[in-house]
């Protein structure tokens, strides 16, 4: 991909990129191409990709529906568990409404339970996730890898055959491996762009269904910025936050702007929206190619696992990496294991790697921004 236009376009584009795949999903279901929804980075998007199918991220960044969402599910519920119902509910998801099959995942009970009523509106199956990283917890993995190629190659009425699987594997690591080589170019101090622009391409790619294409665009963009950084285009010197938590995007970024609109950068985000996925790959030279997936994807420092050693270890590693003077930690209401888990990591950033750290409790709505930015403006000028 050859890129005409100045970064500020790019970076653009991608943010539009979601929209744009609402017509992209409409022809591929038209050409007959399987479309399997998806929530979740636990899931092995190499199973679905080896089907011949689309996985697509299902709506459920927005309040949106959540009132509509409300009549079935409880006020004191997840919002991304309210937005994912709400917008099925509503049919105002096209990617949920072109789905062939939804896949979930039982990272929590808020959304195992709300997969119930989802599977009354389309077919739905749920992967049985352990809450350890254990060696059984890695064997019950690989057998759900198992039974789910036998979902896809039932209800998608395809044959799934290893060598598909293996050249999936290739693709998506080498997607991770884009990913993660635009995300480090962060690492450098003064940082190269704002965080906000940064999250709109890892966002953005997500959407873009033509993967050897995507990975192409990726590592132009990259190329750009190094090109454009050697030039010294690049933003002052700010403190360097780093963003942890919750799954992040849509609303829920209105944190990095309260963030960056008072001072600061955000130069790592180690949520599963940015580094708890792309962070290792699958082993490609791993005969078992179940094993090799439930490895890398069981290895996900996600706070439904308990102990939750993987995240701390990634955490840590990424303050040093990327030069962090401080974290933040963003958690949405009613997130229980998230919420749960900001004293260890309070403990941690603080003590073990002696930097600042905030935790912020918000939802998908706009009525905390005054806040969110009068604590930020405080914090920020702590640093």
């Amino acid at each position: 991909m050859e890129l005409i236009k100045n970064l500020p376009e790019v970076f653009e584009q991608f943010a539009e990129q979601r929209k744009h795949s609402f017509l992209a999903v409409r022809e591929l279901k038209e050409k007959g191409t399987p479309i399997v929804g998806v929530f979740c980075t636990y899931l092995p998007q190499e199973m679905v990709l080896a089907a011949g199918a689309v996985p697509v991220g299902l709506c459920s960044m927005s309040d949106e529906t959540i009132g509509e969402a409300e009549r079935v599910l409880p006020r004191n519920l997840c919002p991304l568990i309210k937005s994912s119902y709400g917008f099925a509910a509503t049919d105002k998801c096209p990617f949920f409404y072109f789905s062939d099959l939804i896949i979930g995942e039982t990272t929590c009970d808020g959304k195992k339970k709300m997969y119930e009523y989802l599977g009354k509106i389309k077919p739905v199956f749920v992967m049985e996730l352990p809450n350890s990283q254990s060696e059984s917890g890695m064997k019950l993995w690989k057998e759900e890898m198992l039974h789910l190629k036998e979902v896809l190659e039932e209800k998608l009425e395809v044959e799934i055959a290893e060598e598909k699987i293996r050249e999936a594997i290739r693709i998506k690591n080498e997607e991770r491996a884009a990913l993660k080589e635009l995300s480090y170019l962060m690492s450098a101090n003064p940082a190269p762009m704002l965080g906000q622009d940064m999250f709109k391409v890892l966002y953005g790619a997500s959407y873009k269904f033509d993967k050897e294409q995507s990975i192409a665009e990726l590592r132009a963009v990259t190329a750009r910025i190094k090109q454009e950084y050697s030039e010294g285009k690049m933003l002052t010197k700010r403190p360097r936050i780093l963003v942890t938590g919750s799954p992040m995007g849509g609303a829920a970024e209105k944190v990095i702007r309260a963030i960056e609109a008072n001072g600061a950068v955000v130069v790592c985000f180690e949520s599963c929206s940015g580094m708890k996925a792309i962070d290792t790959n699958v082993d490609e030279s791993n005969p078992d190619v179940y094993e090799a997936m439930a490895e890398k994807y069981l290895s996900i420092g996600c706070s439904c696992m308990s102990p939750n050693s993987n995240r701390f270890e990634l955490l840590g590693r990424l303050i040093d990496e990327f030069k962090v003077d401080a974290v933040v930690d963003m958690v949405l209401q009613a997130c229980h294991t998230y919420n749960v888990e900001t004293y260890g990591v309070k403990q941690f950033v603080n003590q073990e790697k002696e930097i600042p750290y905030m935790s912020l409790e918000t939802d998908y709505s706009q009525s905390d921004l005054g806040q969110l930015n009068t604590r930020m403006a405080a914090f920020i000028e702590m640093l």
